[in-house]
């Protein structure tokens, strides 16, 4: 796999060196993204919304609009008791009495935390479409909009967070940024290339579709649970 990579990337950066010859650009490719980047930061935004300075509580408050449901967790370790303690709240009508599930998926970087202690029965595995729970991480979150942005990966199964009924997503408090610029531009950053998927995320899936009636839960989760670290 490691080879078929970098094969890819020898093919890739080929092509670009005609392409740049084409064009009479001539420079390597650091000095062609430089470029690039400094064209993306000259470049003149649109009119934004003035944010207030705590990104934190903004997020949560539009994340509570976006119809997500929002505590704050002081460690890591708290994870599985707060899950188990939200799944055990929930008021659900006896027709969806089965998604009150204490099985589930997450993401491998869950995989180690305590989950039979908080009663719960979690496996580190991609969902494989029947599952009714699912803790994911996020890559960087809106304050904005409330949005959770959530990128693909060997280790971040983005279906898991779409498929279940009920998705818990971590967010460290850290990874909120003002506005859809600065996340582009931390993926762009951090990531050198787009991943294979961006989802972005605000709040339950839901439709309006029949009669202008807002259904949640209609193509992906009836809910959106999210600690905020």
């Amino acid at each position: 796999m490691t080879q078929f990579i970098e094969d890819n990337k020898a093919s890739r950066d080929a092509i670009l060196a005609r392409v740049r010859k084409a064009l009479g650009r001539n420079g390597s490719d650091a000095e062609a993204r430089a470029r690039a980047e400094a064209y993306i930061a000259a470049h003149e935004q649109g009119p934004r919304p003035t944010m207030p300075p705590d990104l934190v509580e903004r997020f949560i408050h539009r994340a509570r609009d976006m119809a997500s449901t929002v505590e704050r967790i002081a460690t890591f370790d708290e994870v599985p008791a707060r899950v188990a303690h939200y799944l055990g709240s929930l008021q659900l009508p006896p027709a969806l009495a089965s998604q009150r599930a204490t099985s589930g998926v997450c993401w491998p970087e869950f995989a180690a935390l305590d989950w039979a202690a908080a009663g719960l029965a979690i496996e580190a595995r991609p969902t494989i479409g029947n599952d009714k729970l699912a803790i994911t991480g996020a890559y960087c979150a809106i304050a904005e909009t409330g949005t959770l942005v959530l990128v693909s990966g060997a280790d971040t199964p983005t279906a898991s967070a779409l498929l279940p009924n009920t998705h818990v997503a971590v967010l460290r408090a850290d990874r909120i940024v003002s506005g859809m610029e600065e996340a582009f531009a931390l993926v762009r950053a951090e990531r050198r290339t787009m991943p294979r998927a961006l989802n972005l995320i605000s709040g339950p899936s839901r439709t309006g579709d029949i009669e202008q009636t807002i259904v949640l839960g209609a193509h992906g989760p009836y809910r959106v649970h999210i600690l905020v670290l």
